[in-house]
């Protein structure tokens, strides 16, 4: 994903990193995931943490960190703290507090000059020392930075047993900052596009897997990737795999030269939403399948790795709400094949005028 960019160094660094210092939480056999403060702690030391919000780093050095943290389903908000709470809190002329944060992104009602609403799959509220809230109300939209003591928690996770909870606010409207209806935009942008590299971490780690069991199970006398089945299987593994690398290339490529705010990134980002909605759920069928039943087992670390993905692919938009927004680009194009050349086109009703 990083193809012509210098980012070897860095790649050795994390890889060096969560390799030697991954916490036995991430290994725990139970589904509830527990936060690595371990980890975070070395990561905070070495500056990965605010890669992008403090340190002024590109977008295809928070992705090398990204796909190497979900490559060794590491337990830490990095995503969150960086690239989305920190980015919004600066956006609206916060400073964000020290530590990880999270982010919450809800419809909320204004009423009189109180703002109240109930943000649903919050993930790691309870590791983080805050909350930053991104509230949207019919023509505005709002922030603030709260902590949990101000909101009330319910308690849940996703499939991978990541914290996902359900925060209900009522706060006075003097605790939020308005923003503009683009920082929300790119807000959703950020976040779908962090679960993109994510995902592509995590569905290489399913395929080593995949790889290292039918190289060492023997079955009828004979190792599992001798038979031309599971050969076959292990191949249209990798073509989906790498086709997801691809789109997910692309988009990284588009933030780091363009910025989120271009048009070019909100097309990659969409076509890599759409893409992965096709391929994570079959690279995860085909691993669990190549598994048999110790892959469904809390035991074996397959788990972890598939149900990330799953879970991830359908945070910050579905796939059907990037589809339909890349159709809606294409309608707009005075010349749809602009789209597929640059992931850009002059607005057709903007030719018109």
């Amino acid at each position: 994903m990083a193809d012509g960019y210098e980012t070897d160094g860095l790649c050795e660094l994390v890889d060096d990193i969560v390799r030697r210092l991954l916490n036995d939480s991430a290994h725990d056999r139970c589904v509830r995931q527990r936060f690595d403060r371990e980890l975070w702690h070395v990561l905070d030391h070495a500056g990965l943490t605010k890669l992008t919000s403090e340190f002024g780093a590109r977008p295809v050095e928070l992705a090398v960190v990204l796909y190497a943290l979900a490559r060794h389903a590491a337990v830490v908000p990095l995503a969150e703290t960086d690239m989305l709470a920190g980015w919004l809190a600066r956006e609206a002329g916060y400073q964000p507090p020290d530590g990880p944060l999270t982010i919450a992104i809800v419809d909320g009602d204004e009423l009189g000059a109180r703002i109240k609403g109930a943000a649903v799959d919050v993930p790691w509220t309870r590791e983080a020392g805050a909350v930053v809230l991104a509230v949207r109300t019919p023509g505005r939209s709002h922030v603030a930075i709260v902590s949990n003591d101000e909101v009330d928690t319910e308690e849940g996770h996703n499939l991978a047993g990541e914290p996902r909870n359900t925060l209900k606010f009522d706060l006075p409207a003097e605790r939020f900052v308005e923003v503009s209806a683009a920082a929300g935009e790119e807000l959703a942008r950020r976040g779908a596009w962090a679960r993109c590299v994510q995902i592509v971490g995590a569905l290489d780690a399913a395929a080593e897997h995949s790889f290292a069991h039918t190289r060492a199970r023997v079955q009828f006398g004979r190792t599992l990737n001798s038979f031309q089945s599971v050969q076959h299987s292990l191949a249209a593994m990798v073509g989906e795999i790498e086709r997801s690398r691809a789109v997910v290339a692309l988009a990284v490529a588009a933030a780091t030269d363009f910025g989120f705010a271009a048009q070019r990134t909100r097309y990659a980002t969409a076509l890599a939403k759409v893409v992965l909605g096709q391929t994570v759920s079959a690279v995860t069928t085909r691993a669990h399948q190549l598994h048999g039943a110790i892959g469904v087992t809390i035991e074996h670390p397959l788990w972890r790795f598939t149900m990330r993905a799953q879970s991830w692919v359908g945070e910050y938009g579905s796939a059907a709400h990037y589809a339909r927004q890349l159709g809606g680009m294409v309608l707009d194009a005075a010349n749809p094949w602009d789209i597929v050349l640059s992931g850009q086109a002059v607005n057709r009703r903007r030719q018109q005028i």
